[in-house]
């Protein structure tokens, strides 16, 4: 939220706060000629009244004048013209997209996927697959080999043929294979399409959920992502660990070791689990003995890190630990080495309630938040009536060429066609919009086949059409939202015109501010002060020099440069004027010019020089510009009052408001 919308929300809610539905039209009052309703007004009013006390008639009375007072600084906001400035629509226009976005969601379809992401959460799951790459505006064809591809596959797998093997015969994941070595890089081996451990929200969320409806073991049916096809294998689902934090002992298999070398290696994490075992303290052995260098000087803790950023056999030996403070077996990581592991810190889930905002946020970023804006479009195009004219949108294939992806589509062919592609509600689209549309998006890019990329267009035209014509009919279909409207529309005026008319000036009118100030100084005194110098002294025997040296009138530098010294500092010296209150040690003494007494402090003494008595005075304009600004600024917000007051007529049904008390 931006500081202006913080300070403007505090603002309205100390002047009026004002938003509810209408209830009663019956004019209460007419402010310019124009009225004012009692629905308006109470609903404003029982707003405010927060604390649901009963009315009071005096608050009320109270209340009425910063109401009337309220209306007619929008008013004259209107005059001026400021909400026909480009900024003001703008700024208001980016609250209203603020304000329409709990209108365009599906609470059915939000709770299904908040329930579903939870419930998700509880587990992780470890799964491989095998890659079949189609891009996502493939062709038809293209799109039918891979998924022919993917249940080829599949069946071999069902009749017995090991998942590695078919993985390694189809997958198109890098990953998967085996690469040689070459000069940049040395053998690696590739992971047989083992995806490790892996959470909600870490993959896509078609494959997260082929992925948590497929059983341990199990093979999942062709599923479709954005990137191709996929077939999942789950090898394990364990309780989540959820948010955690481990240390590990770890000792280094080199490259290109021998048997002999790994089983050394072997023979020596074994012993450190044996001393572990035996009651050796974990953070002592890191230090001395873990290959990490990084973790070891801080007793082997990692950065924390979820599920799916960590090695699987990792992973497997995390979730068997049961306790804070316990570590594993050794457990080898490919191409790593050998660890123990010791679980630092686990933080339980929280239950639904608690999870709940954290989960909404996550889906709103998410893929799967196209869900509930697929559930509005379609729960729109129910209540309005939706039409599509299947002859308009296939005679338009036609009229779009290649060039349309080097972002020189010539589309004046395509505006001179009329035919209606399809009706929402009241309002008709024609062929000649979805030409301008296509025009306005056209860009220089990869070629595509012009048909999937007409639907693809087409979906959006028609997708951004429907939300659109919700988006012009709420503050007629929700009176809540119309009147929250009007509260901001209403109070970014105040806001800009009480800005002009008094907080700004306050500030930049220099020359009132100074008329202002030599009206009233005399609201802005000082009282009795005295004019004082407090010596505080570490070493006490020199305190006669220095009081020697005051009663001869050395200057304070002076004397600071004859008491102290390079290397020591036995004097320090404050002055100033003080009142009553501003310093402890002048309160505790006789306001008398002169030296006071010592007095003995942390085995140093403190005197007081006073120089003088100083009677009460004004202020300089300098000295309380904070106050005499804020008085200022009331000064012209009442006489700005006065001005709108005697310019807009104002008359209250005073028999109404009676009823209304």
């Amino acid at each position: 939220m931006s500081l202006k919308l913080s300070g403007l929300l505090l603002f309205l809610v100390l002047v009026f706060n004002a938003s509810a539905q209408v209830e009663n039209n019956t004019t209460l009052m007419t402010i310019a000629g124009r009225p004012v309703t009692v629905g308006e007004f109470m609903s404003i009013y029982q707003k405010n009244n927060v604390k649901g006390e009963t009315i009071d008639k005096k608050s009320m009375d109270e209340y009425l004048e910063l109401f009337i007072n309220f209306k007619l600084k929008v008013l004259q906001a209107e005059e001026l013209g400021l909400d026909t400035v480009s900024s003001f629509i703008k700024e208001l226009d980016g609250y209203r997209d603020q304000l329409a976005k709990p209108y365009f969601t599906d609470e059915t379809t939000m709770n299904h996927l908040l329930q579903e992401a939870y419930e998700r959460k509880q587990f992780d799951l470890r799964a491989s697959h095998i890659y079949f790459r189609v891009k996502p505006d493939a062709t038809s064809q293209d799109t039918l080999n891979a998924y022919n591809k993917a249940v080829e596959a599949r069946n071999k797998i069902i009749k017995g043929e090991p998942f590695d093997n078919v993985v390694m015969e189809y997958s198109e994941d890098p990953s998967a294979k085996d690469r040689e070595a070459t000069a940049q890089h040395p053998f690696m081996k590739g992971n047989r399409g083992d995806l490790g451990y892996f959470t909600v929200f870490d993959m896509v969320y078609p494959f997260e959920t082929a992925a948590y409806n497929t059983q341990v073991g199990q093979i999942s049916k062709p599923i479709r992502t954005d990137y191709g096809y996929h077939i999942i294998k789950v090898t394990d689902r364990i309780t989540a660990l959820g948010d955690f934090m481990v240390a590990h002992l770890f000792l280094s298999i080199p490259k290109g070791a021998t048997l002999a070398d790994s089983a050394r290696v072997k023979a020596k994490i074994d012993s450190l689990y044996a001393l572990l075992k035996s009651g050796a303290k974990f953070e002592d052995l890191v230090k001395t003995n873990s290959d990490d260098k990084g973790s070891a000087p801080k007793g082997g803790v990692l950065p924390k890190r979820g599920v799916n950023r960590l090695m699987p056999e990792f992973i497997a030996a995390i979730s068997k630990i049961k306790n804070v403070g316990d570590f594993s077996e050794p457990v080898q990581t490919p191409g790593y080495g050998w660890h123990i592991v010791k679980l630092v810190e686990r933080k339980p889930f929280g239950t639904f309630d608690e999870e709940k905002a954290d989960l909404k946020q996550r889906i709103m970023k998410d893929s799967r938040s196209q869900e509930i804006n697929d559930a509005v479009i379609a729960r729109i195009e129910k209540e309005y009536g939706y039409t599509e004219n299947a002859k308009a949108i296939d005679d338009f294939y036609t009229l779009v060429t290649d060039s349309i992806f080097e972002g020189k589509w010539d589309a004046s062919q395509a505006l001179e066609k009329t035919q209606t592609m399809f009706k929402i509600g009241s309002e008709t689209f024609t062929q000649r919009e979805f030409a301008r549309y296509l025009q306005s998006k056209q860009k220089k890019g990869e070629k595509k086949d012009i048909r999937l990329y007409v639907n693809s267009m087409y979906t959006d035209f028609v997708n951004e059409s429907i939300l659109n014509y919700e988006n012009g009919f709420l503050e007629q279909k929700y009176p809540d939202f119309r009147a929250l409207m009007k509260e901001y529309r209403d109070g970014i005026l105040l806001f800009d015109l009480t800005d002009q008319k008094v907080w700004s000036k306050a500030i930049k009118d220099t020359t009132g501010l100074q008329e202002f100030y030599q009206k009233n100084k005399s609201n802005y005194m000082w009282g009795q002060r005295v004019d004082a110098s407090i010596y505080t002294l570490k070493n006490p025997a020199l305190a006669a020099k220095v009081k020697n040296f005051i009663k001869s009138g050395l200057g304070e530098s002076d004397i600071l440069k004859e008491v102290n010294s390079d290397t020591a500092k036995v004097l320090s010296i404050e002055s100033g004027k003080f009142s009553k209150k501003d310093n402890s040690l002048i309160d505790t003494i006789a306001w008398t010019p002169g030296i006071s007494k010592d007095i003995t402090v942390n085995g140093g003494i403190v005197f007081v020089n006073i120089r003088r008595i100083l009677k009460p005075e004004p202020k300089t304009l300098n000295e309380a510009r904070g106050l005499i600004t804020a008085d200022y600024q009331n000064y012209l917000e009442k006489d700005w009052i006065r001005y709108l007051r005697s310019k807009y007529p104002v008359v209250v049904n005073n028999e109404v408001l009676a009823k209304i008390k």
